[in-house]
C-alpha cells in the first residue's frame, strides 16, 4: 500500500482546507463538457472529494471512483458524498503509479497530481491506458512559477523560491502547467487539447481564505519541515513567510493569481 509520505505536502490541515474548495466550476471546467449522464469516471488524487463528488452528480448514474493514497482524506471524501447525497460515487486507497487492477473508464482525470510525482509521464501513460477506447484522460496542474500578486512584497518572493526548492528537492515539478503538453506527448498521447486558466484571489473573503491557509501551511505542514530540512529556509523564515500572508490577507489592495495548464487526451477508438 502507497505511504503517505508519497505525497510532497503531506496531508496537514492546512493543506486539505485548500482542497474543500475545489469544484469543477472553479477546478475542471475546461471537462465539464465530457461530464456526460452515464459516464464512468475515475478521480487519481481525488483528496477531500469535492471534485469528485461534483463529477459525480453531472455523470449519475455513471459510476466513478476517487483515488488516494490517505485514508484519513478518504474518510472526509466518503463523508462529503454522505453529506451531499451522491450515491454513485465510491473511494478507494490506491496508487496511480503501482495499482494493478481499477477498471477502464470512460473518463480518467487528475487534478494537481502531476506536479507532485517523480515520474509525471509513466503516471500519464497508466492513466491513458485505464481509458476505454474513445475516452478521455484529463490534467490539470498549477504552474507555480507564473503566480503573481500585488502588492510586491519580498517575503512573498521567498515564499515562492522556498515553495519550489522544496518540490525540486522531492524530484518534483512545480511548474507543471506549462509541461503538460510535452508530458502527454511523452507519454504517447496521439490527440491532445491544451489550454488554461487561472485562480484568482482578491475579495476580503478570498484572501481571508488563501492568505490564512497559506499563513498556516508555511508553518504546519511537510511543506515547512522539508524546508528547514533541506536548507531552503530556516524557521525565521518562515515566520517571515506567514506574517507576510497575513499582512497580505489584510490589505484591501491585495490580489493573488496563480495560472493553471490542462489536457484533454483523447483515446482512439478501437478497431
Amino acid at each position: 500500500m502507497p505511504s503517505d509520505d508519497a505525497y510532497g505536502q503531506g496531508h496537514a490541515e492546512s493543506v486539505v482546507r485548500s482542497q474543500h474548495w475545489r469544484t469543477v466550476g472553479n477546478s475542471a471546467a475546461y471537462l465539464a463538457a465530457e461530464l456526460r449522464p452515464g459516464r464512468s469516471v475515475l478521480d487519481v488524487g481525488c483528496g477531500p472529494g469535492t471534485i469528485t463528488v461534483d463529477i459525480a452528480r453531472r455523470v449519475a448514474p455513471g459510476e466513478v471512483l476517487g483515488i488516494d493514497l490517505s485514508e484519513a482524506v478518504l474518510e472526509q471524501a466518503r463523508a462529503h458524498a454522505e453529506r451531499e447525497g451522491v450515491a454513485n460515487v465510491r473511494f478507494e486507497r490506491a496508487d496511480i503509479t503501482t495499482a494493478a487492477d481499477l477498471g477502464r473508464f470512460d473518463i480518467v482525470h487528475a487534478h494537481q497530481v502531476l506536479l507532485h510525482l517523480t515520474e509525471p509521464v509513466e503516471a500519464l501513460r497508466r492513466m491513458l491506458k485505464l481509458a476505454k477506447p474513445g475516452g478521455v484522460v484529463a490534467a490539470r496542474d498549477t504552474d507555480y512559477a507564473a503566480a503573481f500578486w500585488w502588492p510586491a512584497d519580498p517575503r512573498l518572493d521567498r515564499w515562492l523560491e522556498v515553495y519550489r526548492a522544496v518540490a525540486h528537492g522531492n524530484g518534483a515539478e512545480p511548474d507543471a502547467g506549462r509541461r503538460l503538453l510535452a508530458w502527454a506527448r511523452a507519454a504517447d498521447a496521439r490527440d491532445v487539447t491544451p489550454s488554461a486558466s487561472i485562480w484568482c484571489h482578491s475579495t476580503p473573503e478570498e484572501r481571508a481564505w488563501w492568505g490564512g491557509m497559506w499563513a498556516d501551511r508555511i508553518l504546519n505542514s511537510r511543506i515547512a519541515e522539508q524546508a528547514v530540512e533541506g536548507g531552503h529556509a530556516s524557521a525565521q523564515d518562515l515566520r517571515d513567510i506567514s506574517e507576510a500572508w497575513r499582512a497580505w490577507a489584510a490589505d484591501p489592495d491585495g490580489w493573488f493569481a496563480i495560472p493553471h495548464g490542462e489536457i484533454l487526451c483523447r483515446v482512439a477508438e478501437s478497431g
